[in-house]
């Protein structure tokens, strides 16, 4: 009977040493963390964008509420008025549930409302208070 040779398996054959392994997980994870790095700046470019689309969507609720009503939301009624009828006078003649919630802006504030504006006298201000969530400079919108 003839017998083959038997192969003989080095450790080295097996498998990945550790140091590959290491080395490339460290490639990996600096792929990884230049990639959240580059993304980092386009993540408020979209809020902003965000902000602009939401403030055009309320406008255009706004124009349909003054279209059945004759006349847009006082500040006081606020953009509630949109979701719910309003309590405050003057009342709605033929109000439409025209939004089912009213957006919050992309840091969770409320969309600051006011009619008449204090920026547009003859109209209204629609505005997020941007990241740092108060009246300046960095509002946007407006």
């Amino acid at each position: 009977m003839i017998t083959l040779p038997e192969k003989k398996h080095h450790l080295r054959e097996a498998g990945y040493t550790l140091f590959e392994i290491m080395l490339v997980l460290g490639i990996i994870s600096v792929l990884v963390g230049s990639a959240i790095y580059m993304v980092a700046g386009n993540l408020d470019v979209a809020k902003e964008q965000r902000v602009k689309s939401d403030v055009q969507a309320i406008s255009m609720q706004l124009r349909t509420y003054e279209m059945l009503n004759y006349r847009k939301p006082t500040t006081e009624q606020g953009l509630e008025a949109l979701v719910q009828p309003p309590t405050a006078d003057p009342k709605p003649q033929s109000w439409k549930k025209l939004m089912d919630a009213v957006p919050l802006d992309p840091w969770g504030n409320f969309y600051v409302y006011r009619n008449p504006g204090k920026y547009h006298p003859d109209g209204y201000d629609l505005y997020s208070l941007g990241p740092q969530g108060k009246e300046g400079d960095g509002n946007i919108g407006r």
